[in-house]
């Protein structure tokens, strides 16, 4: 592997992670020294690359630095169609213009080969129908993205309605269904309620008291599920 495509495997290395990566897991990861690994850290620390920590500590890539998907690999861009076209196919309206807007941004960044290709590949994502209507997702997305409480009117398996007042941190997508994973104010504690069963939402203005991450985190321990990656 020559110095600039170990410099480029680095960086993706690091941004990959939300918390500090020693360099002993790095040198693992790309099959090289420490000392590699520590100096490689310093020549990306000199170009600009906003780096934090020190031998002994571990490294972490700050957010918001910006490589342009020219560095993309072909099976990193597949991986992107295929997920957009998933994303097509099983998402709300809004999403599906969004992965497509993605894709196009990908392709008009990306060299004329892998241009083509993008539009080639092989790979697809069938579109399947929804079990059963499903409210607006984009207010649940909205109200996840900026910590708001939601007003719901919930249909359960018996048909009974309950008005009630959630606090939602996850939106999960699975095939025929889709569940929203929130703190339930009637009920004191986590529930997950299908978003096919909600007959009535409303976004409130008033943000919940925890935040999303912390939810999260407490939902994670509560259902023993691990920390993600």
């Amino acid at each position: 592997m020559n110095r600039t495509s170990r410099l480029f495997k680095l960086m993706d290395a690091l941004r990959g992670r939300r918390r500090p990566v020693s360099a002993a897991r790095l040198a693992e990861e790309l099959a090289v020294s420490v000392r590699t690994v520590y100096r490689d850290v310093q020549t990306l620390m000199v170009l600009g690359a906003p780096i934090e920590g020190a031998a002994g500590v571990g490294y972490l890539l700050r957010a918001g630095f910006f490589l342009p998907p020219l560095m993309f690999g072909e099976e990193e861009l597949e991986a992107l169609v295929l997920g957009a076209r998933w994303v097509k196919g099983q998402g709300d309206p809004a999403l599906a213009q969004a992965a497509d807007s993605a894709l196009a941004k990908i392709a008009t960044a990306s060299p004329r080969d892998l241009r083509d290709k993008l539009a080639e590949t092989g790979l697809w994502a069938p579109r399947l129908p929804a079990a059963a209507p499903m409210p607006d997702l984009r207010v649940i997305r909205e109200a996840i993205r900026r910590e708001r409480k939601l007003s719901i009117l919930y249909v359960d398996a018996a048909g009974e309605q309950t008005q009630r007042t959630i606090w939602p941190f996850v939106l999960a997508f699975f095939e025929g269904a889709r569940l929203i994973g929130a703190w339930c104010e009637l009920r004191g504690d986590f529930r997950h309620f299908r978003a096919d069963r909600v007959a009535r939402l409303e976004m409130t203005d008033c943000r919940y008291p925890r935040s999303r991450r912390a939810l999260e985190k407490d939902w994670r321990c509560a259902q023993r599920l691990p920390e993600p990656a």
